[in-house]
């Protein structure tokens, strides 16, 4: 952190308001896909049968930015939605905006059409590149005005359809003709839900990107420094296996830190414990993990202990973390390697806090420490500053927070406010710094990693016949932490069926979203204002366990 090293930091105004950032890092995304090219002949990506190099990721997204430059008219600010499952043209996609100076916009590849098409209406991007069911669900849109690129399609699920494998061969755009950018410009637009039920953009910029990437490498490395521990040596490239979806802010940081540090990534399109465990071993993965389902199956998995000695690193994040997680992972893989754990949102552009190797082990049920570049404002009811040990609602200064809500003024200015951004999580700070979430301030239910806001699940169960009142809570999982429990009030006459209200919001929400176990009552609690008395309501269903009917 000294004059001149990686991690020095320096104070800089960002929307005039004054943030630590590190000094010496790259300026823009484009630096770093151009300083790529020192790993050019590593192998950079694996999916299924297909491997490529960094300099094939480089020659098919440097083409794939001519022909949208030249084809589709894409110039800097514009908008490239990206939406597919975890495959190889997700990352060359990436790379292809932002060499163009464009604005990235992943999407969620689990929603249904309405959910896409909210989100194209509002994003308005210059082109869409899609995989082969999402092409299927925005025809079910009816014509779109907006260009659609066929990811491993045969080009004709909808009108004027291009193939990816079309534009991915030719010349590549020269670095003479890549965007000139600025630190602070725009990169991404990631979608997150809101507690009105309509996502939101989260707009992240170039610094934000880089600098989370930065601080995951400071957290990790200061553990070394703390614990004296070494991770078992290698004489193999680095290597990581992603299952989580990289349209998460988690995903992102993947592609652009296996950028710079020249690692390869191996892709899986989606979660199976025994393909997890294939894949790892035949490319000698050396950091494993994922969202807590995940990571517990592994664990428990009796080929997990073959690991044991040959990881250097196991990531648990994006929901609440057991505590007993931590302890399992080194009782299966081993002393020597590093536990790591996090705290952040799509809104600080992922981790804000840190929790690393024997600091988590002594300390399981903190989200950590905070990050070099991160201060914490720990608020009252009234936004009044609480002390140590004090419990309120958890605020953040970065320069990896969001610059706000794409074209949503009234949810920028609830959430971002004089710098600092509004968590809508309660926590706390103890006497050594650890930082502790206790409660959430928003209604959200976090079900194996993936936000489910009830006021969207109730919105759309409140279409069915069959229902007179509804509230979604989060119940209790141990696989997925949580999962969804519609609480109903049934029409007179009425016996609603769980299946069927699942199959009934199937059609409008993401599977995930859909209720897993129904709770009958006559009556909801309510504040004297008239809402949902949340807490109280869920309290009666824990209380009453065998009046959950759960999905089968």
């Amino acid at each position: 952190m000294g004059p001149g090293a990686p991690f020095e930091t320096t104070e800089v105004i960002i929307d005039g308001h004054p943030v630590r950032a590190y000094a010496n890092i790259p300026g823009t995304l484009i630096e770093i896909f151009e300083a790529m090219r020192a790993h050019d002949d590593t192998t950079h990506l694996v999916h299924e049968d297909n491997r490529l190099t960094v300099r094939e990721v480089r020659a098919q997204a440097g083409a794939l930015a001519a022909r949208l430059a030249r084809d589709f008219g894409v110039r800097r600010g514009d908008r490239v939605a990206i939406v597919m499952r975890n495959c190889p043209e997700f990352v060359t996609s990436w790379w292809a905006s932002v060499v163009l100076g464009a604005v990235a916009v992943p999407m969620n590849s689990w929603w249904k059409g309405p959910e896409l098409g909210s989100a194209i209406t509002e994003a308005e991007p210059a082109v869409i590149i899609a995989d082969a069911e999402r092409v299927e669900r925005l025809a079910a849109l009816g014509e779109l005005s907006v260009p659609i690129i066929g990811v491993r399609t045969d080009g004709g699920g909808h009108p004027g359809e291009v193939a990816f494998d079309a534009l991915i061969h030719g010349d590549p755009l020269g670095g003479d003709d890549f965007a000139v950018v600025e630190t602070d410009d725009v990169a991404a637009i990631l979608y997150t839900s809101g507690t009105t039920g309509r996502p939101k953009g989260v707009v992240i910029t170039h610094r934000g990107i880089i600098t989370n990437v930065m601080n995951m490498g400071f957290m990790a490395l200061r553990d070394v420094l703390i614990s004296g521990r070494q991770s078992p040596p290698r004489s193999g490239q680095m290597a990581g296996i992603m299952v989580a979806p990289l349209f998460h802010i988690g995903g992102i940081a993947a592609i652009v830190g296996s950028a710079m540090g020249g690692s390869k990534t191996v892709l899986l399109p989606k979660w199976d414990v025994d393909d997890f465990i294939r894949r790892a071993h035949e490319e000698q993965v050396s950091g494993l993990g994922g969202v807590p389902a995940m990571a517990r199956e592994f664990l428990e998995h009796p080929r997990a202990k073959e690991f044991n000695g040959l990881v250097a690193s196991f990531t648990c994040g994006a929901a609440n973390v057991p505590s007993e997680l931590p302890r399992l992972v080194r009782e299966v893989l081993g002393e020597s390697v590093q536990i790591v754990n996090g705290y952040g949102l799509t809104e600080t552009t992922s981790a804000m806090v840190s929790n690393v190797g024997d600091e988590y082990a002594a300390h399981p049920d903190s989200v950590g420490r905070l990050n070099p570049t991160a201060d914490l404002r720990v608020e009252g009811p009234a936004g009044e500053p609480l002390g140590v040990g004090e419990t309120g609602q958890l605020c953040f200064r970065s320069p990896q927070v969001a610059t706000g809500y794409w074209r949503n003024p009234e949810a920028t200015a609830e959430s971002f406010v004089d710098g600092w951004f509004r968590s809508g999580d309660l926590g706390y700070v103890d006497d050594d710094g650890f930082v502790y979430v206790v409660d959430r301030v928003k209604d959200v239910i976090i079900r194996g990693g993936e936000n489910v806001y009830c006021a969207e699940v109730e919105a759309v169960l409140y279409e069915h016949p069959a229902v007179l009142d509804v509230a979604a809570v989060g119940i209790p999982d141990r696989a997925m932490g949580e999962r969804v429990c519609a609480v109903i009030v049934p029409r007179p006459g009425a016996t609603p069926d769980l299946a069927e209200l699942r199959a009934f919001a199937d059609l409008r929400l993401a599977t995930f979203k859909c209720p897993e176990a129904l709770y009958l009552t006559s009556d909801m609690p309510r504040t004297a204002t008239g809402k949902v008395a949340k807490k109280v309501l869920k309290t009666q269903v824990l209380a009453d366990a065998d009046g959950v009917v759960r999905a089968r």
